[in-house]
C-alpha cells in the first residue's frame, strides 16, 4: 500500500510502508514504475486514499502504450503466413530501364520539338518467394533405455506452436480496447 507524501526537503514523495521505502515521483526510478504497475494491476487498493492524479494518468499512459506494443506485435504476428497453408508467389513489376518509344511501324515517336520519347522498360519479378505447407504430420523416432528405436507418426511441432502463437495473438488483438487500435491505426 502506498501513501503520498509532501516535506518541504524532499518534495513529492511516495512511501511504502510494507517496505518502509520512500519513492521519488521520477519516471527514471525503478520503484516509481513498480507503483505505477501496481496501480495497473491493483487499482486504487494498493493506494491509501485516492491515488493522486499525475500518478493514475502515469499509470494509464503505461498501460496504454504497453497495450500498443502488443498490438503490434500481435498483429504482425497474425500477418505471417500459416505454416500449414504455405504462402503464394506473389509478383511485381519493376522499372529495368528507358528505350526510346516507337509507333506501330517500329518508327521511333518524336516530342513536340522532334527530340525522339522514351519508355520504361518493365520486367515483372517475384517479390515475394512462394513456400510449400508443411507436412501435417512427421516421423518422430524414440529410443529407450536399451536404444530401441520406435518411429511414430506425431502432428507437426512446427504446425502445433503456429497454431498456439497464433491463437495468442489473436487474444491479445481481441481484447485491445478500441482507442488502443485507433491509435495504431493513426485515427
Amino acid at each position: 500500500m502506498f501513501k503520498t507524501n509532501i516535506s518541504e526537503k524532499s518534495g513529492r514523495t511516495l512511501y511504502c510502508p510494507t517496505l518502509n521505502l520512500w519513492i521519488p515521483l521520477d519516471p527514471a526510478n525503478s520503484d516509481y514504475q513498480k507503483v505505477l504497475d501496481d496501480i495497473i494491476e491493483q487499482g486504487a487498493d494498493c493506494f491509501e486514499g485516492d491515488i493522486p492524479t499525475e500518478l493514475q494518468t502515469a499509470a494509464d499512459t503505461k498501460l496504454f502504450n504497453q497495450q500498443l506494443e502488443s498490438y503490434t506485435t500481435a498483429t504482425a504476428r497474425l500477418a505471417q503466413y500459416v505454416l500449414s497453408v504455405g504462402r503464394d508467389e506473389v509478383t511485381g513489376e519493376v522499372v529495368v530501364g528507358t528505350r526510346p518509344a516507337l509507333d506501330e511501324n517500329d518508327e521511333a515517336v518524336l516530342d513536340s520539338e522532334g527530340q525522339p520519347t522514351y519508355e520504361d522498360v518493365v520486367e515483372t519479378v517475384v517479390t515475394v518467394s512462394a513456400i510449400a505447407p508443411l507436412d501435417a504430420t512427421v516421423e518422430q523416432t524414440t529410443y529407450d533405455d536399451e536404444g530401441v528405436a520406435t518411429t511414430a507418426t506425431v502432428e507437426n511441432p512446427l504446425i502445433t506452436a503456429d497454431v498456439a502463437e497464433r491463437a495468442e495473438a489473436q487474444a491479445v488483438v481481441d481484447a485491445t480496447p478500441q482507442s488502443v487500435i485507433d491509435t495504431y491505426n493513426g485515427e
